[in-house]
């Protein structure tokens, strides 16, 4: 080993360790440990932003064809209640729910999936291939709009709201329509028992009909 001589700087200390006649540095390993941080990071960024991504696609989507099944249903006196695209890649099922106050008929899912067929084509809003379903929404349809809660004053609703209210304090219950308020858009519910609760549309995360068997 060389002397190192008076007033010689000591040699820097370079992190390496030696084990017998070898040496290996800690400086690989901590660059590979911060790049692998590093990739890990980026792949989680483009992984949640590919969701986000094919969210808000889906989302134009459903904006773009509930525009052509409303211009298909509105003339023959049918609402569109709700309009579901589902699947992924080159595979979907489109499922479009009509309504009316005397009821859907046959003929009516007949002459909105011939129309919004014939749009579909013509449009493309959606990859690939897929599959159309029209139907009635059911009994316990789904209250998604104003006008809503207007037409089925009276009847028997099931709501969850986005937050609990503060008194009492719920976010799901059941009861009778009592009062749709044009003046701010307030929905009043009568609870079992009488008691009723009034809350703000916007609060509405979902909300159906309860059809009494």
């Amino acid at each position: 080993m060389r002397r190192r001589s008076a007033g010689e700087p000591a040699p820097r200390d370079n992190f390496s360790a030696r084990l017998g006649s070898g040496s290996f540095s800690v400086f690989p390993a901590l660059r590979f440990l911060a790049i692998l941080d590093s990739t890990v990071e980026t792949m989680q960024w483009a992984e949640a932003h590919f969701f986000i991504g094919l969210s808000m696609k889906r989302e134009d989507a459903i904006s773009r064809i509930t525009a052509i099944a409303e211009r298909a249903a509105t003339p023959a006196g049918l609402e569109v209640v709700e309009v579901e695209l589902k699947g992924s890649g080159r595979s979907h099922l489109l499922r479009i729910y009509i309504d009316k106050p005397e009821g859907v008929t046959h003929a009516d899912c007949e002459l909105v999936s011939r129309e919004v067929s014939a749009a579909l084509d013509l449009e493309d809003p959606i990859p690939g291939a897929y599959e159309l379903e029209v139907s009635s929404p059911g009994v316990e349809r789904k209250l998604g709009k104003w006008q809503d809660w207007r037409r089925f004053e009276g009847k028997k609703v099931k709501v969850v709201l986005k937050e609990a209210l503060p008194e009492p304090a719920l976010k799901y219950f059941d009861g009778v329509i009592s009062r749709a308020a044009d003046e701010g858009r307030t929905v009043t519910v009568e609870l079992a028992g009488g008691k009723q609760v009034t809350f703000p549309v916007e609060q509405v995360d979902h909300a159906n009909l309860k059809f009494e068997w």
